[in-house]
This record gives structure tokens, sequence and C-alpha cells, in this order.
């Protein structure tokens, strides 16, 4: 067996999961600096302070996102909800944004946000980026920041990702990779990577 066949067996996608679900659930303390270096003034300026401090993004993929007025969006791994803040207010009050994690903690860190910011165009809900509880062809446009990389299955979370888009539908994404021959197999194999 190579190399790259005794890391992808050393870690099963169950332990991975629970991995990056622990890691991110015990985040506790502010990551306002994130927000800062990511997001201009005027993007932060009515955002709520929760959101704020609980950004985890990797980039400001929305920069460069089209959202138009009325769009119905899924940002996938919510987190503290600062790109579904943004894109709710891009949406306007006719478009839709289902802010989707697998953390209970994250979802009710979005809920409050939102609530806080006067959203109620923000829908909560919790599932698994690799099987996405909605129809097929029923967002218009799909975004996420830094959350793909912490998937097992990263090629199932793209074929989700086409299965609920409109024909013509949007996808923008922030993310980080790296590929396998890039690291030792202890470091691919290690919690932390996944987490991190």
């Amino acid at each position: 067996m190579s190399e790259t066949g005794v890391a992808r067996d050393l870690m099963r996608s169950a332990e991975i999961k629970q991995i990056v679900r622990s890691a991110y659930a015990a985040v506790d303390g502010s990551s306002e600096t994130v927000a800062r270096n990511l997001y201009s003034p005027e993007e932060l300026a009515r955002m709520p302070q929760t959101a704020i401090e609980g950004a985890l993004g990797v980039g400001n993929h929305l920069r460069h996102a089209r959202i138009d007025p009325g769009e119905t969006l899924l940002d996938l791994g919510c987190g503290a909800g600062i790109d579904t803040i943004l894109a709710a207010r891009r949406t306007g009050p006719d478009g839709r944004v289902i802010a989707l994690d697998f953390l209970p903690e994250m979802l009710e860190r979005t809920k409050t946000a939102a609530a806080e910011a006067g959203l109620p165009n923000v829908e909560p809900v919790e599932a698994d980026i690799e099987a996405i509880p909605l129809a097929d062809d029923s967002v218009d446009h799909v975004i996420s920041n830094g959350v793909i990389n912490l998937a097992p299955r990263k090629a199932r979370v793209l074929a989700e990702c086409a299965r609920v888009l409109r024909p013509d539908g949007k996808l923008t994404v922030a993310d980080l990779t790296v590929t396998e021959e890039e690291l030792p197999t202890e470091i691919l194999a290690h919690p932390a990577t996944w987490a991190g």
C-alpha cells in the first residue's frame, strides 16, 4: 500500500468529523483579529459583535461574489454568522440565506447574530456538508469560507453543491488546499491537521 493510501486508512471519516466537531465546539475565545484582517471597516460597521468575535474564515470570498437581490443562498459551515449576515443583507428581504453547520453551538451563534442584525431572511439548518438536506436545484448560490477543507470527503461536498445548485447557479469559496504529497503521513493523519 502506498504511503498516501496508509494516510487515508489511518483515520476514518467519522473520526475526522468528531475531531473537527470537538475542536470547533471548544472555540470560546474572540477571533476578532481574523474579522478585522479579512473584512473592511464598512462591512463590519453594522455587524453584531458576536459575529465579529467568532470569525474563523480564511478569506473574504464575498468580495468576489455576485449576490443578487432575491437569491436563495446556502452558506456551508456558517460558523458565527459573519458571511451569512453579509450575504443576507445583499439578498435583501426577498432573498433567503440558509446557514448550514453541523455544530448546534455555531448555529446558535448565527441565529443570535442574525436576530441582532434584524435579518429575518436567515434560516439556520443543522446538517453535514457531505449530505445537504435540500432539494435538487433549490439554491441560486453556495458560499463557503474555510470549511470544505475540514470535510473528509471533499468531492462529496462539491457533488452536493452541484446537486442543490440551480442551473447557472454560483459557487463562491475561500479555502485552503494542500496536496497529499506536500505533507508526511504522520502530519496528514494528525487530528490538529484536520481541525486546524
